[in-house]
């Protein structure tokens, strides 16, 4: 398996830190999550059937045309390798590593590609897969940009995957809170991914979106097979989705709390860029500034690969806030 971060039995087992001293930063998942109604008895006793609400909603929210509900964008991730016969593939570098992985797989040639150079890759290959913001840079991708990738690709049977699932908090770019791709995912070609786990802070709920071409979703619907989102997680996303007001007041708060952590680390001689749930920064001493962290009972993401440095996300409250600028500020001591 690939290293992530949330990590948490990790770190306490190599520092020896109990997991509720702690404060996990390493993720870039929205630190308040949304208030989870209970669940009803059917939810938990009743196999979980699709409800057409769950999916109306996810098309209200990300406007698109026709979305598919699967037990996490991983769920998806890891399918759509599956769904092409062997094809010229390229994935932005650096990027979640889960779509290279298996990407990778399945008789597929893989090409890693530098983000800032996705342009000059389009007409050489098959599919292409971008984060859009990226994770874990930040950097983001004009929509026309991509939709005229899409289109190219298109054209000649291809894919362009667009993962959005740091693409809730666009709105500080003045994008618009549904600033993504989701109103053109009807066309043939494109494939978008959301998830409810990070914007929402429901990461175990293992929930996210696919929007395509109605085509394309019948035939990853058969390949995941019935009953793949749970009843309670089913009935948790259509509250979550459908509260205009929570994610209103939500979006201004990370937006709020984005530039805090920016300006806090730039105080410290740091400067980052990222989105509203997390900065980025290639760190010299990238290796050194995790184990500082750490130490401090902070666990941090270390990336030692495609993007050598520092992903950090947002502290849940005024105290984790206080230990972070004190950690920072004996790390700039050292």
């Amino acid at each position: 398996m690939l290293e992530h971060g949330g990590n948490l039995r990790d770190a306490a087992r190599e520092y020896g830190r109990p997991l509720a001293e702690w404060i996990d930063l390493s993720t870039g998942i929205n630190p308040h999550g949304y208030p989870v109604p209970a669940s009803s008895a059917s939810a938990w006793h009743r196999l979980p059937e699709s409800n057409p609400a769950l999916a109306a909603a996810a098309c209200a929210y990300y406007h698109a045309p026709a979305m598919l509900p699967v037990a996490g964008t991983q769920a998806a991730i890891q399918a759509l390798p599956r769904l092409r016969a062997p094809s010229c593939v390229v994935v932005a570098a650096p990027s979640y590593a889960e779509h290279a992985h298996h990407w990778g797989q399945h008789g597929h040639s893989l090409r890693h590609v530098p983000y800032a150079q996705l342009a000059n890759a389009v007409d050489s290959c098959d599919v292409m897969v971008v984060c859009n913001p990226n994770n874990p840079t930040g950097a983001h991708i004009a929509p026309e940009v991509l939709l005229d990738w899409a289109n190219r690709l298109a054209q000649r049977g291809g894919w362009l995957v667009v993962d959005e699932a740091f693409g809730d908090t666009q709105a500080q770019a003045g994008l618009g809170p549904h600033a993504g791709l989701g109103p053109h995912a009807g066309q043939p070609g494109l494939i978008v991914l959301r998830s409810v786990g990070k914007f929402f802070g429901l990461a175990g709920l293992r929930l996210g979106f696919v929007a395509a071409h109605p085509e394309l979703l019948s035939k990853l619907a058969d390949m995941l097979g019935p009953w793949t989102v749970s009843g309670p997680a089913q009935q948790v996303a259509l509250a979550a989705l459908t509260d205009a007001r929570w994610q209103d007041a939500m979006r201004l708060r990370l937006r709020d709390e984005g530039e805090r952590l920016r300006q806090l680390l730039a105080s410290h001689g740091i400067a980052s860029g990222g989105c509203a749930l997390f900065q980025w920064w290639p760190e010299e001493d990238a290796e050194a500034f995790w184990h500082h962290m750490a130490q401090q009972g902070i666990w941090v993401r270390l990336f030692r690969h495609a993007a050598y440095g520092i992903r950090l996300g947002l502290p849940p409250n005024e105290d984790a806030w206080l230990q972070l600028e004190q950690a920072l500020t004996t790390w700039k001591k050292l």
